[in-house]
């Protein structure tokens, strides 16, 4: 995916969609909506989903607005965002860069 598309639609408030499901987590895990669009403005497309349904989306590495590194998926259909979760990831899963997945 094409970050500078994402951080276009991210400009333009009626274009962001959030998933119930993010929203949980990120209630859970104390993540503002600040703290994802810094990520997104900020970030780098770690991996990438063209297959995903209903949209293509993306895994995002970037940071909070206090610099914590935090990881997003975002879904697009080129007009809208879709925010499908966030979290801050772990070397449970990732290499100590924590942007390679361990395999």
């Amino acid at each position: 995916m094409d970050i500078e598309q994402l951080r276009k639609l991210l400009s333009i408030s009626s274009n962001i969609k959030w998933a119930k499901h993010c929203l949980e987590r990120m209630q859970e895990r104390d993540i503002s909506i600040a703290d994802v669009k810094s990520c997104l403005q900020t970030g780098e497309v770690i991996e990438d989903y063209p297959d995903d349904y209903p949209h293509p989306s993306c895994l995002i590495f970037g940071r909070t607005e206090d610099d914590k590194i935090l990881h997003i998926v975002v879904g697009s259909d080129n007009s809208s965002l879709f925010f499908v979760t966030v979290y801050f990831p772990n070397t449970d899963k990732f290499e100590a860069d924590l942007k390679t997945r361990k395999r």
